[in-house]
């Protein structure tokens, strides 16, 4: 679990703004993404197996999420350089994965994720809407894959 002094964001709260750099260095800020609804999906390191399969699935998805106008990032304390090559190894090319390298976990923070005594963010995924409003929030276990069919359940739901 995330460590006791942070609050973990909650449906209801306010999405708060970010600007990261992704994989191919280039900046993803979430304000711009107004519009459209926004799945963090934070992942521990990357060149895991549980993280690449967790990236993994939003690529696969990438058609679904654009149907049901929503944008999927992954979320990870990894350099660009880090991301850059993990992204190329998974054959990941439309999914954006963001670097909350420096400072060192501030959007996990942000948003109540990160884990202080690892030095990475939980593995959680979190819907922003349209309006940067949070709509859902899970945090998994650290050695699991996320159900990447759970949030898309969710999302035809809306």
């Amino acid at each position: 679990m995330p460590d006791q002094e942070q609050r973990v964001v909650k449906p209801g709260d306010y999405g708060k703004n970010f600007s990261l750099k992704d994989q191919n260095d280039v900046t993803f800020d979430l304000l711009e993404n107004m519009g459209r609804r926004v799945l963090l999906s934070f992942h521990p390191l990357a060149w895991t197996a549980f993280c690449a399969d967790q990236m993994t699935s939003l690529e696969r998805n990438v058609e679904t999420f654009e149907s049901l106008k929503t944008v999927a990032v992954g979320i990870s304390v990894d350099s660009v350089p880090c991301k850059k090559a993990w992204a190329d190894h998974l054959s990941i090319e439309e999914t954006r994965l963001l670097c909350d390298f420096w400072p060192h976990g501030k959007v996990s923070q942000l948003y109540g994720l990160f884990r202080e005594t690892n030095g990475f963010s939980e593995r959680a995924n979190v819907v922003v809407d349209e309006t940067m409003q949070v709509l859902f929030v899970k945090v998994y276990p650290v050695h699991s894959v996320p159900d990447i069919d759970e949030v898309i359940a969710f999302l035809k739901s809306l």
